[in-house]
């Protein structure tokens, strides 16, 4: 029984790896190099705690030079971080962040792992950390990653020894990592997962150091080495033309939403670990001493004798005349007892066998989504580019197990065509990333299944399997089933194949704000998962609010197509918040998710099932102006939140801003890192100072100081230093230190308690230096830490205000939190009133 889990364990991760990318088409040079990664029997682990934490360099070292098989073992997803290139934020984000790993990983060689842990957002101390993420299920589900992966090396991204010099979710990645080191082999720690999988103890475990955990290139140099390996990660792989540094800056290059798109690097680089576990190593190879030969397994002797001789008198010019050793090799290897290296291999040698016998597999639907209940046509094409008998026996449908018989014979070049039908069970689950099935909390994501947790994404809803007769010997091969189309302006396309709800539905706003108890349209759009649909949506609201009419009837002729239904929603008179969904009714089917598509050219499209709803707040809110001009940075959904509350908001690019363009907005906001990633900026401060010194309100919201443009050292009319603090706990106590500021009072009274409810922090990148002719308004700090008084900063200039603030007002306007709302209506406010303020204080 327990090896029937460990076929299936390692069925589904292999079912998770195939993703609806271009098929892999290797060179000659590429199969060669393929090839020799066969005959490695070793492999690596990698441990951070985020996308892009992971050494791209030494990940492609490993896999490329060492030729073993390496992963990168990410805690988080990334879910807690910013975008640059688009909306996505919180756990869209954490998907996005999850094919841009995968993206990497195909570019340098690697596979890819993570834990359950939510990435809640910048964290000071794995105390913190630790207590947010439930330890004891990230450990375990370290533990799970050593135990599947079976590694024989460990690499630490980030020193176990120094928490609260950097995040805590660093510090707490390498000390699960260490702790994990000595529980993996405990048959008494999680031996629930001995079910599923054996204990297993690595050899050994380092931490990659470098100058920076030392603080400068001299103090390195100084440090003892004598624990350390050195290895020059910038070597040159002539069989793919490529140098180690460009795969792994080209792999690195991937991370788009964190805006890590670099050049490509050339030249030695010396990479350094430091041993903290197990045995240190004769010569710089974290391999030394492990068997890493085909005999490291009983009866790979034979095996690996057949499969050096094909790397050795490897024929570039024709890789199909290793087919029959390729194919003999694999017979032998089904042989094995152990169950780890033959699951492995087998994929890798059925791999080989496809490239060197030209063998083209594929399963394409005619559209990218299917419905449960609905009825699928899938176009098979098969194509055999050598000049070896390959016979397909038949084709299956994975999982509904239904086959095509073939029996035919695939002649060099021939392009064979088979179409195979089916229904789509009314049962099937929709296709969805496996860990969003269900609520969540702030630091972990539940998984029910031991057997999916860590898989980077859920495997594709159907399959198709090959059976292929090479000389008398079957071997199945595994095709996703996808949907390969073309656009004019892009050309030939793959999207995954995904299984959705007959109708999804969305409010066209997230947040609703409501300042007086007076009714607003609320707009819902319907969108069909299939042809000729018709039913009726409601909303369910919370107590105190009311929609008119009840429901409202809909019909939808063509899949794909939307209609938008219009409610009138009452709020209470009193304030209020909560959430409101929206329910469509098919027949006796009720349908209550909301369709969200990520869509970049650098990851295959994403479909994700949300909870269909929105936010409602009722709350007293005053404000003065009606036009904003919103200059947007590295993207965020401020402008949205602001038209909530009345606001005109008109979006401008810095093209935009010229002499006295300004002049008829009541306020300019600086969008979020807009210093960061707009060059154009620069040409335009000048152009800003003056709205403001003419009567015009400039808001800035924060920047990373880590990622600074020199040519903006005049963020600021007067003199103003970005730093990293920050206070990352949303519910720190906030002292208002001027009171009688009017932005704290005008056109709203602003109190402590409007802090409650903050979300994943209370800012980020605060300054530490500035003018005295700004007033710090707020006070607040992480627990054990001397208050900062940079969050919010206001002066006067001219006739007009700057404000600078590193509040987190990006993440909650749209999280709806009412007295975020109430401080930036004052923030656009400020000046166009009149009020008493402390002596010291203008405004």
């Amino acid at each position: 029984m327990r090896n029937f889990w460990v076929s299936l364990l390692a069925i589904v991760i292999v079912s998770a790896s195939l993703a609806a990318q271009k098929p892999n088409k290797p060179t000659s040079a590429e199969i060669y190099h393929d090839l020799q990664k066969l005959n490695f029997l070793g492999t690596a682990l990698y441990i951070a705690a985020h996308p892009d934490d992971e050494n791209t360099r030494l990940i492609s070292y490993l896999s490329n030079h060492d030729k073993a098989r390496t992963a990168y073992l990410s805690i988080t997803r990334g879910d807690g971080g910013q975008n640059l290139i688009g909306p996505e934020l919180r756990e869209l984000l954490g998907v996005l962040r999850t094919q841009e790993l995968l993206a990497a990983r195909r570019i340098d060689g690697g596979e890819q792992r993570f834990t359950r842990a939510n990435d809640f957002g910048y964290s000071k101390n794995p105390k913190e950390t630790l207590r947010i993420w439930d330890k004891e299920k990230v450990l375990g589900d370290v533990v799970w990653a050593i135990r599947t992966l079976k590694p024989d090396v460990i690499v630490n991204r980030f020193d176990h020894r120094t928490p609260g010099s950097t995040h805590g979710h660093h510090t707490s990645s390498a000390m699960l990592s260490l702790e994990a080191f000595d529980l993996s082999n405990n048959p008494q720690a999680f031996s629930d997962q001995l079910q599923l999988t054996s204990t297993w103890q690595p050899r050994r475990v380092f931490f990659n150091t470098s100058w920076w955990f030392y603080g400068s290139q001299e103090n390195f140099e100084k440090a003892d080495k004598s624990n350390m390996l050195k290895l020059d990660v910038g070597v040159y792989y002539p069989e793919l033309g490529l140098s180690n540094n460009e795969i792994a800056s080209s792999a690195s290059s991937q991370h788009l939403c964190q805006g890590f798109g670099r050049v490509t690097t050339r030249g030695s680089q010396d990479e350094y670990v430091e041993l903290l576990k197990g045995d240190l190593p004769t010569n710089n190879n974290l391999f030394d001493g492990i068997n890493t030969s085909w005999s490291r397994i009983a009866g790979g002797e034979a095996i690996g004798t057949i499969l050096h001789k094909v790397e050795d008198n490897f024929d570039f010019r024709n890789p199909s005349k290793h087919v029959p050793e390729l194919v003999r090799a694999y017979q032998l290897l089904q042989n094995v007892e152990d169950e780890h290296w033959k699951k492995i291999k087998s994929e890798e040698l059925k791999s080989l066998i496809l490239a060197c016998s030209g063998l083209y597999l594929e399963a394409n639907s005619q559209a990218a989504s299917t419905t449960p209940g609905s009825s699928v046509a899938l176009q098979i094409e098969t194509v055999n580019r050598s000049d070896r008998p390959i016979h397909l026996k038949e084709i299956i449908l994975m999982p509904t197990g239904k086959i095509l018989p073939v029996n035919q014979q695939l002649t060099h070049n021939k392009k064979e065509s088979f179409q195979l039908d089916f229904e789509v069970r009314a049962a099937t689950p929709y296709s969805n990333p496996y860990w969003l099935n269900q609520p969540g909390t702030l630091g972990m994501y539940p998984v029910a299944e031991q057997i999916m947790i860590g898989i980077p994404e859920t495997p594709s809803a159907f399959s198709t399997q090959f059976i292929l007769d090479f000389d008398g010997v079957e071997i199945p091969f595994k095709k996703p089933v996808v949907y390969r189309y073309s656009k004019p302006e892009k050309g030939e396309l793959y999207e995954p194949f995904v299984v959705l709800p007959q109708a999804t539905s969305r409010f066209d706003e997230k947040v609703l704000v409501f300042s007086e108890a007076v009714p607003k349209d609320v707009s819902v759009t319907i969108k069909a998962g299939k042809d000729s649909i018709s039913g009726m949506v409601a909303l369910a609201l919370p107590a105190g609010w009311h929609a008119s009419p009840n429901h409202i009837l809909f019909s939808i002729d063509k899949k794909g197509q939307e209609q938008a239904v219009t409610f009138k929603v009452t709020p209470p008179h009193k304030e209020s918040e909560g959430h409101i969904s929206s329910i469509v009714t098919i027949g006796d089917k009720v349908f209550d998710k909301e369709l969200v598509q990520i869509d970049y050219d650098h990851v295959p499209k994403q479909s994700i099932l949300l909870a269909s709803q929105a936010k409602v707040v009722r709350m007293d809110i005053q404000k003065t102006g009606e036009h904003i001009a919103y200059i947007m940075g590295a993207g965020d959904k401020v402008p949205e939140s602001l038209e909530q509350i009345g606001y005109t908001v008109h979006n401008l690019v810095p093209e935009d801003i010229q002499e006295g363009a300004l002049d008829k907005y009541d306020a300019v906001v600086v969008g979020i890192r807009a210093y960061n990633v707009l060059d154009a900026l620069k040409f335009k401060q000048p152009l800003l100072f003056d709205y403001v010194k003419n009567g015009g309100n400039m808001i800035v919201q924060y920047n990373t100081a880590n990622r600074w443009r020199k040519q903006f050292e005049a963020i600021a009319p007067y003199s103003l230093t970005l730093s990293r603090n920050r206070v990352t706990d949303e519910n720190a106590p906030v002292e208002i230190i001027a009171k009688n500021h009017s932005l704290v009072n005008f056109p709203n009274k602003i109190q402590t308690d409007d802090f409650d409810g903050w979300v994943q922090e209370r800012g980020l990148y605060y300054p530490n230096k500035w003018d005295e002719r700004f007033t710090p308004v707020l006070s607040m700090n992480d627990e054990d830490e001397t208050p900062s008084q940079g969050a919010l900063l206001a002066a006067p200039y001219g006739q007009g205000y700057y404000i600078y603030t590193g509040l987190s007002f990006f993440r909650e306007l749209p999280a709806g939190v009412s007295g975020a709302y109430k401080l930036f209506a004052n923030m656009l406010s400020i000046g166009k009133n009149e009020v008493k303020t402390d002596s010291n204080v203008k405004g």
